[in-house]
């Protein structure tokens, strides 16, 4: 299999990297895309919980929880590694994971550059270009970045 290269996105935030680190972790139901789901119901709230091991999940209308992953650096305001453990059939798979990278550069005290790089995707085998194609389309981690700027803005 080649290299599979990341999916790298950048986007500028209008506020503060400690604001806009807790909006991307603790506000992260504010703006984590609804159809960005795996779970057996509609998405009612989608929760990162803080700190190393920390649970990534949703939490489904139905009341069922799905797990996304789990936080793996956790080094406020300036970078979250997150595990994604998202299989190619777009289901939780605890043995499964690819890394989602997100540094907060602060480049004034209200303007933040935030950069995610989801790394590792050679994991997915013969299926990689495929998932590469779709985490870095415009619905993909762009609209997401994008949902996450807006939600972020002062």
């Amino acid at each position: 299999m080649s290299n599979i290269e990341p999916v790298v996105k950048e986007i500028l935030v209008e506020t503060s990297a400690e604001h806009a680190f807790k909006v991307f972790t603790d506000g992260i139901d504010k703006w984590w895309p609804r159809e960005h789901h795996i779970g057996t119901s509609p998405l009612k709230q989608a929760v990162l919980m803080p700190g190393v091991g920390g649970r990534w999940y949703s939490i489904s209308e139905d009341g069922s929880e799905c797990d996304v992953g789990k936080v793996l650096v956790w080094d406020p305001p300036r970078r979250l590694v997150l595990a994604w453990q998202i299989n190619a059939q777009w289901q939780h798979d605890p043995g499964f994971t690819t890394d989602v990278e997100v540094t907060f550069t602060e480049e004034s005290p209200r303007k933040t550059r935030v950069v995610l790089q989801h790394r590792n995707l050679d994991r997915y085998g013969p299926a990689a270009p495929d998932l590469r194609k779709a985490l870095n389309a415009d619905g993909g981690w762009a609209g997401s970045l994008a949902s996450f700027a807006r939600a972020a803005a002062l």
